[in-house]
């Protein structure tokens, strides 16, 4: 226990200053009050005082989350909760306080929202596991887990380590703030939203109590906020720790487990993904490795089919900076994975639609021309070319733009291939 005030802490300036700092460099969408991200800092200027002493007296209340639903890939919606700025201020200067005292608390299984920690050494550790044998996994998949945490079970867990009645206090009224759905409120009994500053801490803690029974029962795991894949060595095994630690979970935690999505299977498998990779096995190593799931695959294609449509209208150097991003961050993400035949693929299909994008804004043949001399075709095949009757797919693809508008060239405009990415974090 620790017997230091710990509002003083969270209330210290430079604390504040630095939680505001991280809300702004977050961004993110305004609240139910419409307060944006660029009107906070004059707000907290003329209000922060008040809002201290409110804190202070235990009369600060915070306004009602923002329900907002997110398109999943698989066709479903993400419920997304946006507390307001001022909130999300509040709440990340109670995480900043809080969550080195929890830490040393958590399990060395445990990736998720903690500091010098991330998915790729959640990946790691599994395929660790993996490649020793324990290649039977529990999948275990947690429904809708931030909407079904019961707050007193929580709130006796935060107690444990907080010995400070007003932090309690504050940390509660966060989680029966309420939500404003279609400008209906909305009471929250129970659940935590996901998309507030101390969600992800929130989780943590409650979740660290299943890290540890998992320990305590000498099982190899790895967990990720709340996706946790454990590893055995038999099928048989498998089955025994599915039945267990769902009876664990539900009776123990309170939490829900989804029978439908929850899975006893090999790594290979098709279907198995975790923190958005799949895994196979190398034969001629024979071992097991990561790659981008074929979800994550279609997810990532969709993408850049989106920033190469042909009816987007903005300038080809624009375009390019947005295909660099996107491909760098997947390639940043997936650098582990064993996919440079996929990126080569992918690149090819990226340069294709980037030229056909360039045929279309070119529009008149009287450009098309032009354009086709300027990049070295002679003006009778230029003057044909540029008349021809051929839809965009289908110059993209012939010599007329292979020829023209070469790899070269759209690297010498700043395209990027992910292939590059990939080898240059390999090397």
């Amino acid at each position: 226990m620790y017997e230091r005030k710990l509002l003083d802490a969270i209330l210290d300036k430079e604390n504040l200053n630095q939680a505001f700092k991280q809300v702004k460099r977050n961004k993110g969408a305004a609240g139910v009050d419409g307060m944006t991200i660029e009107e906070l800092e004059e707000h907290l200027k003329k209000n922060k005082d008040e809002i201290i002493r409110q804190i202070r007296q235990r009369k600060f209340q915070p306004q009602p989350v923002l329900r907002v639903e997110i398109p999943k890939s698989n066709g479903g919606v993400r419920l997304l909760g946006i507390p307001t700025v001022t909130d999300r201020v509040i709440q990340q200067a109670v995480a900043q306080v809080l969550s080195p005292l929890f830490d040393r608390e958590f399990s060395e299984y445990s990736y998720g929202f903690r500091p010098n920690r991330y998915a790729e050494m959640a990946i790691l550790k599994a395929l660790e596991f993996m490649n020793d044998g324990y290649d039977w996994i529990v999948d275990i998949d947690l429904e809708r887990f931030f909407d079904t945490v019961h707050h007193d079970r929580l709130m006796n867990l935060v107690s444990r380590i907080v010995d400070d009645g007003d932090v309690i206090s504050l940390i509660r009224k966060f989680l029966i703030s309420g939500v404003q759905i279609n400008e209906e409120y909305k009471e929250t009994i129970i659940g935590t939203p996901q998309g507030g500053n101390l969600s992800p801490l929130l989780s943590n803690i409650m979740l660290n109590e299943l890290d540890q029974e998992l320990e305590s029962r000498g099982l190899n795991f790895v967990r990720y906020a709340d996706d946790c894949i454990i590893m055995v060595k038999s099928e048989m095994a498998a089955r025994r720790v599915m039945r267990s630690v769902t009876k664990f979970i539900e009776e123990k935690l309170g939490l829900i487990v989804n029978a439908k999505k929850s899975k006893i299977t090999k790594p290979n498998d098709p279907n198995m993904k975790f923190l958005g990779f799949g895994f196979f096995r190398d034969y001629q190593e024979g071992l097991y490795k990561a790659k981008p799931h074929r979800k994550s695959v279609e997810t990532f294609q969709y993408k850049l089919k989106q920033l190469t449509r042909k009816n987007w209208s903005v300038d080809t150097k624009f375009q390019v900076e947005r295909i660099n991003q996107l491909v760098r961050g997947w390639v940043n993400y997936f650098k582990i994975g064993v996919m440079k035949t996929l990126l080569k693929n992918i690149d090819a299909h990226t340069r294709f639609r980037l030229r056909m994008c360039i045929w279309k804004k070119w529009k008149t043949p009287k450009n098309r021309r032009k354009n086709l001399i300027k990049l070295g075709m002679n003006r009778n095949d230029a003057y044909k070319n540029s008349h021809t009757s051929k839809g965009p797919a289908r110059i993209a693809s012939s010599w007329v733009l292979t020829t023209t508008i070469t790899n070269k060239r759209l690297a010498a405009f700043g395209l990027v291939p992910g292939v590059q990415h990939y080898t240059k974090i390999h090397a």
